[in-house]
């Protein structure tokens, strides 16, 4: 996450979307930070060198841990 979030990295963190909260842009930040964090994203991306199959690859956990978190914040 801190990479979204570095000045210039061009990232949807520091996006002027995300910059005015657009639920869409900070929803990218999170599932690009559950992928990053939460999965084998990295090394299956190394692995298979697409980034489409390997995002399809890991898609089921990040929707399981983005539900999760959902559910937490709704408590």
């Amino acid at each position: 996450m801190a990479h979204a979030c570095q000045k210039y990295s061009g990232r949807v963190g520091r996006s002027a979307a995300a910059k005015s909260l657009d639920e869409q842009a900070v929803r990218l930040a999170v599932i690009a930070h559950i992928r990053h964090e939460c999965t084998d994203y990295d090394r299956i991306l190394n692995r298979l060198q697409d980034r489409y199959e390997a995002r399809r690859t890991v898609q089921e956990k990040v929707e399981r841990v983005l539900a999760q978190w959902q559910a937490e914040a709704a408590c």
